[in-house]
C-alpha cells in the first residue's frame, strides 16, 4: 500500500505535500529533520491522505496537488475528504 499525503506544520501552518510507501516513518523522519524541505518548520501533523496500489499512482496525485499552487484546496481537501 502506498499513500499520498498532506502535513501540517503546527509552527506556521504551512502544507507539506508527499507520498510514501510508509506514512508512520516518513512522518517521523518529517519531525526529526531527516527531510531538507521540513526541517526546522516543524513538528509536523498528518492531516490528510489517500492510498494507492502503487507508488507512481500516489506521485501522480502528489503531483497532481502540487501542480494546483494553492493552498485554499488542500485546506478544502483536508476539511471535505479525510479519511
Amino acid at each position: 500500500m502506498y499513500y499520498f499525503y498532506i502535513l501540517q506544520s503546527q509552527k506556521n501552518n504551512f502544507y507539506y505535500y508527499g507520498s510514501t510507501g510508509n506514512l508512520q516513518r516518513r512522518l517521523k523522519e518529517h519531525n526529526n529533520g531527516v527531510t531538507k524541505a521540513t526541517r526546522n518548520k516543524g513538528p509536523w501533523s498528518l492531516v490528510y491522505f489517500e492510498k494507492y496500489k502503487t507508488l507512481s499512482e500516489a506521485r501522480k496525485r502528489e503531483y497532481q496537488i502540487k501542480a494546483k499552487k494553492r493552498k485554499s484546496y488542500a485546506k478544502w481537501l483536508i476539511d471535505n475528504m479525510g479519511p
